[in-house]
């Protein structure tokens, strides 16, 4: 029996109330978990809290899990264990710290974002304690205690725009979000029949034209068409019903 296979049979026996079978998934999928909540370490919680809401994000993965839904267990479960993490993390922690350190933290996060434009790097802690005229640990303190709780979707208060959110204006970087988007894409990716997944990867990876994959793969550029269609449709559908 293939290891998805188990994983399967493990999963009708969990929601069948077994519980043995509950513990060995969590037990089978403990290499997962941890790869997933590391992204949120230093946030404020303790490891060992992360990691209940990580199981418990993987159980309500095996609750919710259909196998018409044709996608790998760990595909699903993915998105779920994170978005239980997140969930915690931005509704718990609103209330762990004072408005003014928050107001400080925002003003903090203008300067460096101000300064990293002006000069290509973000300014050395000893400089934002001038800045502010706080001792080095304290503006430690405050970006780091404040991250989690001044979401990046309050309004920034900019001179120029009151409306501004912090992910308006903050550079654009790569997250956890945006990891767990490619892999979840990449898995989709995988389980594509041979044909449409070399039409993925020769439009979108090798930035081919439509008439020059149709030379590739051996047919009209209606057909590429028509596939392509039908392929990105499947894979919205696939990433949609992951979110």
């Amino acid at each position: 029996m293939s290891d998805e296979a188990a994983t399967l049979a493990l999963i009708r026996r969990a929601k069948a109330g077994d519980m043995a079978a509950k513990e060995e998934l969590v037990t089978a999928n403990t290499s997962l978990l941890k790869s997933i909540l590391r992204r949120y370490l230093g946030k404020g919680v303790e490891y060992d809290d992360l990691f209940q809401l990580a199981s418990m994000g993987l159980l309500k993965a095996i609750a919710g899990f259909d196998e018409s839904f044709g996608v790998r267990f760990s595909t699903y479960a993915v998105p779920m264990i994170a978005g239980e993490i997140k969930r915690f993390l931005r509704d718990d922690g609103s209330v762990k710290v004072s408005r003014a350190m928050k107001k400080t933290a925002r003003e903090m996060n203008r300067y460096i974002e101000e300064y990293a434009i002006a000069h290509g790097e973000q300014p050395p802690v000893h400089m934002l304690a001038e800045a502010f005229a706080m001792e080095e640990g304290d503006v430690v303190l405050t970006l780091g205690s404040a991250r989690m709780p001044v979401s990046i979707y309050e309004q920034a208060d900019y001179k120029d725009d009151k409306t501004a959110t912090l992910a308006e204006k903050l550079p654009a970087k790569e997250d956890a979000d945006d990891m767990l988007e490619k892999l979840l894409l990449k898995e989709a990716i995988a389980r594509l029949p041979e044909r449409e997944r070399k039409i993925v990867v020769l439009r979108y990876f090798r930035d081919m034209t439509q008439s020059e994959v149709a030379k590739a793969i051996g047919v009209s550029q209606v057909q590429i068409s028509r596939i392509e269609s039908k392929v990105m449709l499947e894979l919205r559908r696939t990433m949609e019903g992951s979110a």
